[in-house]
């Protein structure tokens, strides 16, 4: 069987259209507005390569496995949810060195961009799993570091746990597990992608019926049973794909550049 990932390619695709990569960069960082959110992650343009980009690579993690696919398949950007930057480089050793030795050798762009991505109202994780299950009225939710990263919002009709954990399941894929300790019939729900399980506590607070996130946590068991709410874990890298891909049909359609989703699927 044939895994090669499959381009996504804009409407009325006839050959490959070209754009600057600092023409990219720019509606990236003006659109997720990269430089108002506070961030451990160096948001924007991480690593630079080629001047003019005709595939663009999107990836939940930057890893030489993801590299090494958007070189494959001719990408010059890679736009990833993980960069690999964070509070700043202390050395270029390692596993750090490897990467960017890879993408310096060839020509490939890295963009990184983590919390600004999470909290977009339309391209988001969170906004996009929220909408993709039927949650309506949507508002911010989840604080951090005085802003907030997710969304909550109430079902047309009452939905059962299980409904949503396959609904889940069949979207994103990857192993689904929850904590059944609230009401049976779901009308509010919350939704936190990746590692949102500090969040457990603002969800019970506001006495919504399902919280939704992507990595479990030891702790949330009793948490969740004490203050009876369902939760839903739906995987860090599973929840985190939605919003890349989002990215990646946004940049075709913008630039009229092939875009591709490098799946490297991670255990968590």
């Amino acid at each position: 069987m044939n895994t090669r990932p499959r381009p996504v390619r804009p409407p009325h695709f006839k050959h490959r259209a070209t754009a600057s990569r600092d023409a990219i960069v720019s509606l990236l960082d003006k659109t997720l507005r990269t430089a108002e959110i506070t961030d451990r992650s160096v948001n924007g343009l991480q690593v630079e390569g080629a001047a003019d980009i005709s595939m663009v690579g999107l990836a939940v993690d930057a890893c030489l496995e993801a590299y090494e696919k958007a070189h494959g398949l001719g990408c010059q950007m890679v736009v990833a949810h993980h960069g690999i930057i964070w509070e700043g480089i202390k050395s270029v050793t390692g596993p750090v060195y490897r990467q960017i030795a890879f993408l310096v050798k060839n020509g490939i762009n890295l963009y990184a961009s983590h919390l600004p991505l999470d909290l977009h109202p339309a391209l988001g994780n969170n906004a996009r799993i929220a909408k993709a299950i039927g949650l309506r009225d949507l508002r911010p939710f989840g604080n951090y570091k005085g802003g907030n990263i997710g969304f909550e919002g109430a079902f047309s009709r009452a939905v059962t746990l299980k409904a949503v954990s396959d609904a889940i399941k069949k979207l994103y894929g990857g192993p689904v597990s929850s904590l059944p300790f609230g009401p049976q019939k779901i009308r509010r729900a919350a939704v936190i992608s990746g590692g949102g399980t500090a969040c457990l506590p603002e969800a019970i607070e506001k006495k919504i019926d399902l919280f939704i996130t992507g990595e479990p946590s030891h702790e949330n068991h009793h948490l969740a049973l004490e203050g009876k709410i369902n939760v839903v874990y739906g995987g860090h890298y599973h929840t985190e794909k939605p919003g890349v891909m989002a990215l990646g049909e946004f940049l075709s359609k913008k630039f009229g550049v092939e875009t591709v989703f490098l799946d490297v699927p991670t255990l968590v």
